[in-house]
């Protein structure tokens, strides 16, 4: 064979391997992603089919809540990188599951010697060499339950943030919905003083009110309409935020489904213990911690087996031509490597993977104990927004009609425009705090269901269904 065929064969040879070797890149042998949980964002969000396939625009059509969560979960850069990084956490249990297989490695070489004056020789080698472990005494099975853990606890993780964005998105979403409500509000508070100074106007007019009526009626319908443009630019701050959320800019236009008057359940209440249990059980942010243990453990067992013998297979073939010369030759055997002495490092690896272990058993209770707060607070936190959301209807009803009667008696010119005003901004603050209510309730309530770790679909439906409720039993008056 000339030097010229050779090196076109050897050409071509690495040619053939290197398309291989860019396949297998692409390629996925071990089938790990099939071990990553499906997308936790469609699941939470409860939809049938993939919101992020074919979903609308948020400037399309005026969202509902269901709505608002999909795209936060499908737009949200956090989901994005959540789910990258259960992806790579998933590439390395391929990573380890490699070990169990033999490697192949081919080597090529063309070299020209040259030697004093005369023309010198040329060398060509073609080789390939076979590896397989045979056996480790468990390292390469300690390692692979390492990473097994790891993505375990990479999946858990990536549902925690996806409860977080879905708590986000439910924040914003109502938080909006109470500004606008609030700007709605005082609208009306500014309508009603309105209505006030036109009252004190025409008894000025007519002589039976003091100027000092006129200049009462007239700052409360100044701070009045001071309080509507305040409301209107916390509505464009909650608005972005909002678009924030879903992935956009800022200033995305976001239009939302209106929002009915949010009533109570008569028996949401639950025994504590078995919502603390049901968090235990359920909270993929504890999950983590526990598989996080798990993978610590299997570093100890990995660290105390590297120390350990090691039996392999090995087998090579190559060729060599030089000097019109040609030779073969091949070879198989089996390996044995008994480390002696390592200058004790492989006894401080298992002592530092040990106190690793102790430290995420650490981690893991106080999460654990963090858990129980978690729920106690937000239990408490809903049951008092329960009892607020109450009482601010009673409040609202009393200050509404204690607003109709002082300007009523002021019109026919036995009140004072004190007592007009003092009832209007008693109807102002009671209007607050009713919707002030309403979204704690609403918060509240979504903020349990993320400390149980059950934030789902079925949340939305129930504060759908009490809304629809509210707007039928309790609706808020104007």
């Amino acid at each position: 064979m000339t030097p010229n065929l050779i090196r076109s064969a050897l050409c071509a040879q690495l040619l053939v391997w290197g398309c291989v070797a860019a396949a297998v890149e692409t390629a996925d042998p071990f089938n790990t992603e099939a071990m990553l949980p499906h997308q936790p964002s469609l699941r939470l969000a409860g939809a049938l089919n993939d919101p992020c396939e074919a979903k609308s625009e948020p400037q399309a059509h005026t969202l509902n809540l269901l709505e608002v969560v999909n795209l936060a979960l499908c737009n949200n850069p956090q989901t994005h990188a959540v789910w990258a990084s259960s992806r790579a956490q998933a590439a390395q249990v391929g990573v380890n599951e490699a070990n169990y297989l033999p490697s192949l490695a081919l080597s090529a070489a063309d070299n020209h010697n040259l030697s004093g004056s005369t023309s010198g020789t040329d060398q060509r080698s073609v080789g390939l060499t076979l590896s397989y472990l045979l056996y480790d005494f468990g390292s390469r099975a300690a390692n692979l339950e390492n990473v097994r853990q790891l993505l375990t606890a990479a999946s858990a993780t990536q549902d925690s943030t996806v409860q977080s964005v879905f708590l986000a998105s439910v924040q914003a979403y109502y938080q909006t919905q109470a500004t606008r409500a609030a700007l709605d509000a005082a609208t009306e508070s500014e309508r009603s003083a309105k209505e006030s100074l036109a009252a004190a106007e025409a008894r000025y007019k007519t002589g039976s009110a003091t100027p000092a009526d006129k200049l009462q009626a007239q700052t409360a319908y100044s701070q009045a309409t001071l309080n509507r443009i305040t409301a209107y630019g916390s509505l464009k701050n909650s608005q972005g935020a909002l678009a924030n959320i879903l992935g956009r800019d800022a200033n995305f236009p976001v239009a939302l489904e209106p929002a009915n008057t949010t009533a109570v359940p008569n028996n949401f209440e639950e025994d504590i213990n078995t919502l603390i249990a049901t968090a235990r059980l359920h909270r993929p942010d504890l999950q983590a911690a526990a598989a996080q243990v798990k993978a610590a453990e299997a570093s100890v067992d990995a660290a105390r087996a590297a120390g350990r013998p090691t039996i392999s297979l090995s087998a090579s073939a190559n060729q060599l031509n030089s000097a019109s010369l040609n030779s073969h030759g091949s070879s198989i055997g089996i390996n044995l490597s008994v480390p002696i002495f390592s200058g004790y490092a492989p006894t401080y690896r298992v002592r530092a993977a040990e106190a690793q272990v102790e430290v995420k058993n650490n981690q893991f209770e106080q999460l654990r104990l963090q858990v129980a707060l978690d729920v106690w607070t937000a239990y408490q936190n809903l049951t008092t927004a329960t009892q607020l959301l109450r009482t601010t209807f009673d409040l609202l009803n009393s200050a509404e009609q204690s607003n109709r009667v002082a300007l009523g008696r002021y019109k026919a010119g036995v009140g004072s425009i004190l007592d007009v005003l003092t009832a209007q901004s008693a109807l102002a603050s009671a209007r607050q705090q009713r919707i002030q209510s309403a979204f704690n309730w609403n918060i509240s309530r979504a903020t349990l269901a993320q400390t149980l770790g059950g934030l789902d679909a079925n949340l939305i439906q129930t504060l759908s269904e009490v809304s629809e409720h509210a707007s039928s039993e309790i609706p808020l008056q104007k």
